[in-house]
């Protein structure tokens, strides 16, 4: 192979692009995360000193987030202070040589430091600017403070998760800026390819409670259409059946798809009640939500005699969708993971440290993690220097000052 086309395999999907991410913490982040994972030369500016607060969450190792060693991966960090009317002179000037800003303010706090969208319609006409909030740009929520567990509320995503007659239950995650993240990612692609086919910039407004409200699959035709409101199922799966997590011997807790006509019937062989898979009450979905109770209690009667993985082994056996429920300790040791490369190897102050790739896996030009979520301030030279070419005296003058 010759060496330019060895080149053209290692350059990933968004070489060439420039983001500028004002985003922090979390759904901004994580979308300038991925874009620069895939490629993109991400700029990240956080306050002088302090950084992004979450460098300081969760556990901490010598003093930083280990989170932020695998948010923080790929992103060229700097510091400026958007307090300062100088420090919003550098971001301008950031903002028009690049193809893409990510901002997650509160709605109007950019136009009030004049970085809004209208500020760079003339300086750059292609800028994708990318806006993440709790509850958008426009409406009556607007102007609301939106984190992420108050937007998986009004979204529909808490009603539907917990046990019934019970308080909604929050995964232990910040699953509504992971996703809104996502959706923000997901935007940036679409503008870019846009702009390609011919067209100019654009906002992109990605809204928290939105991107859960994406995920919320038929709730609202089903209340629209029927005056249905699905309700909480707790481990269940409203009118599908069997799909159930089940306690086994060994304490540990499984779960089993059994939803499927032919699916269960082999389900059932395999946990010994061949009785069961030939009943004709149970030969069809809506058959076997009728008696969901009756099937749960035999499964759960046969896993509760086993350890987990003898009933797993078995239903691999009869080939029906079933798996172990697994913490960080689990994934980072089985092989499958570890096959697929979900787990890479980044060095931290000559230590090495375990991040998780991401997703999707593209089989010519995929993503990686080139280093770790580095020092607050550590591409501030590289930077200030060759894109904005400010010279080591001016960069001097300007940490003094408080704007660097």
């Amino acid at each position: 192979m010759s060496k330019n086309n060895s080149d053209l395999i290692n350059i990933k999907p968004l070489s060439g692009f420039r983001v500028i991410e004002l985003g922090q913490l979390l759904a901004g982040p994580f979308s300038g995360a991925l874009l620069a994972y895939f490629g993109a030369e991400v700029i990240k500016i956080e306050p002088p000193g302090k950084g992004d607060p979450l460098r300081n969450w969760r556990v901490l190792d010598d003093g930083t987030s280990l989170w932020w060693r695998s948010l923080g991966r790929n992103k060229k960090c700097i510091t400026i202070n958007l307090k300062k009317q100088k420090g919003r002179d550098l971001v301008r000037q950031l903002i028009d040589g690049a193809d893409v800003l990510i901002e997650n303010f509160r709605p109007g706090k950019m136009e009030s430091w004049s970085l809004g969208p209208e500020h760079f319609k003339k300086s750059n006409p292609n800028l994708i600017y990318t806006r993440i909030s709790g509850y958008g740009q426009t409406g009556p929520y607007s102007h609301k403070p939106g984190f992420a567990s108050v937007c998986e509320g009004i979204s529909g995503f808490r009603y539907v998760n917990g046990i019934p007659g019970e308080a909604p239950i929050r995964p232990n995650l910040s699953i509504g800026d992971s996703i809104a993240g996502l959706h923000a990612a997901f935007g940036i692609v679409l503008s870019l390819l846009s702009r390609k086919t011919g067209g100019t910039g654009q906002v992109v407004d990605v809204a928290l409670y939105e991107a859960m409200f994406n995920l919320l699959e038929g709730v609202i035709p089903e209340y629209d259409g029927a005056g249905v409101i699905r309700e909480p199922s707790g481990t269940t799966v409203t009118g599908i059946a069997p799909t159930n997590i089940y306690r086994c011997v060994d304490k540990k807790y499984i779960v089993i798809g059994g939803n499927g006509d032919s699916i269960f019937k082999r389900l059932m062989i395999a946990a010994g009640r061949p009785d069961m898979a030939e009943d004709e009450r149970f030969s069809n979905n809506s058959g076997r939500v009728k008696y969901e109770e009756e099937i749960d209690d035999a499964l759960s009667c046969w896993c509760k005699k086993q350890i987990s993985t003898k009933v797993l082994e078995t239903l691999d056996l009869y080939d029906v969708p079933s798996g172990p429920i697994y913490n960080a300790e689990d994934m980072i040791h089985d092989p499958h993971f570890i096959e697929r490369g979900l787990f890479e190897s980044v060095k931290v102050k000559n230590k090495l440290l375990k991040i998780p790739s991401m997703a999707p896996k593209l089989s010519k030009t995929p993503g990686s993690t080139s280093w770790a979520g580095p020092e607050i301030g550590s591409f501030n030279k590289e930077i200030f220097e060759n894109i904005l070419g400010m010279d080591a005296s001016n960069q001097k003058t300007l940490k003094n000052e408080g704007v660097i």
